[in-house]
């Protein structure tokens, strides 16, 4: 495949063969998300956002898989490092009981946790950073995020924000605030408070619409304040939250929101745990997306184009103790490791982070010189995009019109389509997901 001419060729979607291939796997797999019948057919040309699925077709992807692939698809840098490392077996290790050698401690093989943990380092020094806990998942980077607070604080609150989204284990759950049905009926952690996040990235205290600013102060220093609020500020262990939104609808906030929230967090010492699971990784056009923002998180929890979950922050936030926190196979993904190191690589190399900001732009000024239909915003930070619709009805017939044309797309929040094209997206790549997401709003209205 040459991923300087490559377009989306589509006979049928889905397929014949994908839809029996959807079928099979869905007589064994639990009722999950599943957005449509996409099978990747692995043993086809696959490069940046393109792709081929197992009836033929030629797909041109902009989930990225949900931002785990930041890369895109057989990307060579990773590959070419890749395969010069003779695979050995077991790839996952109990590594957290037994080391394994890598990049960063005398040999020149593929970087395995050590090199990753260090390379996290380095990108969280200006954050004064050194300690990291490796784990398998976002989820897992969310709880020990906030063991680690309440082990350092032995404190009992916890304040997430309105419209959040932190995982699916129950300690994660308890902080979500998006969608009902990811809590619904399940226990939660207690002792966990809400405040509005902010919706509107333009805005001040003075024309704030979310609801955190009220009557010359925010809701977060109301239920704080030492005489009037409902929480005393010694009880809470961590405030949580996403500095772009992700699965809550792509809401970027103002600085004036999150400068507040640094204020407080500040003024009463609490330990701040960024989510960065979505936005992190050079998403938005930095290393983090808190570094778009005037606040210093205490916590980052990483995960997805990370390849593996991690939770850093400095070491004496992390409990001193052994064994207060362990797994068996954290820090033990020998593979995953490396990619999530050679992703690292590939990003400071080739000027990603530039890339992201540059095409991100260009997505943006794009869709909104065309001022399609039906359209209410297109809004991103990098490229963390998103296309929010009239309807939630409306989105959802673009995410299957640009599905039929071979343009994979997702949605998020109520009404909103997300965009997570790979990193190193060119720019004739930008113009041809432009034109068919056009095509798709034009067919759906």
């Amino acid at each position: 495949m040459d991923r300087e001419t490559a377009t989306p060729t589509v006979r049928s979607m889905p397929g014949e063969r994908a839809r029996e291939w959807a079928a099979r796997h869905r007589a064994y797999a639990a009722t999950s998300t599943y957005v449509y019948d996409f099978v990747w057919d692995l043993t086809a040309d696959a490069a940046g956002p393109f792709c081929t699925d197992v009836d033929g077709n030629v797909l041109m992807d902009f989930t990225s898989h949900v931002g785990a692939a930041p890369l895109g698809y057989n990307n060579p840098y990773v590959l070419d490092r890749l395969r010069e490392f003779d695979l050995v077996d077991p790839l996952k290790i109990a590594g957290q009981d037994f080391y394994v050698s890598g990049e960063g401690v005398g040999d020149e093989g593929l970087p395995g946790p050590t090199g990753l943990m260090e390379r996290l380092v380095d990108a969280t020094d200006h954050y004064g950073m050194d300690t990291v806990f490796l784990s398998n998942s976002g989820a897992e980077a969310i709880e020990n995020g906030i063991k680690i607070c309440y082990d350092h604080t032995r404190a009992k609150y916890g304040i997430t924000f309105q419209g959040g989204f932190h995982g699916r284990t129950l300690g994660a759950l308890s902080l979500n605030r998006s969608k009902g049905v990811y809590r619904r009926d399940y226990p939660e952690i207690a002792a966990i408070h809400d405040v509005p996040y902010c919706d509107d990235a333009g805005s001040d205290p003075a024309s704030c619409s979310c609801g955190f600013f009220v009557d010359g102060t925010s809701q977060l220093r109301r239920m704080l304040a030492p005489e009037s609020g409902y929480v005393d500020p010694s009880e809470v262990a961590y405030v949580v939250l996403e500095p772009v939104q992700g699965e809550g609808g792509y809401r970027i906030p103002s600085d004036a929101f999150m400068r507040e929230v640094a204020d407080v967090v500040e003024e009463y010492d609490l330990l701040l745990v960024a989510d960065e699971i979505q936005s992190g990784m050079g998403r938005t056009g930095k290393p983090w997306g808190s570094d778009h923002f005037p606040v210093e998180p205490d916590v980052i929890s990483s995960a997805k184009g990370l390849r593996v979950g991690a939770t850093i922050s400095r070491e004496e936030v992390f409990p001193a103790e052994r064994s207060r926190i362990s797994s068996t196979w954290g820090a033990g993904d020998v593979l995953a490791s490396a990619q999530g190191a050679l992703t690292m690589d590939a990003i400071e190399e080739f000027d990603l982070l530039d890339n992201a900001t540059a095409r991100g732009r260009q997505l943006v000024e794009t869709l909104r010189d065309a001022d399609p239909d039906g359209v209410v915003d297109v809004r991103g930070l990098g490229l963390m995009l998103a296309v929010e619709f009239a309807t939630r009805e409306l989105r959802d017939a673009v995410i299957e019109a640009a599905f039929e044309r071979g343009f994979l797309t997702l949605g998020c929040g109520y009404k909103t389509l997300r965009l997570l094209p790979p990193l190193d997206v060119t720019e004739r790549e930008v113009d041809l997901a432009c034109d068919l997401l056009l095509d798709a709003v034009a067919d759906a209205t």
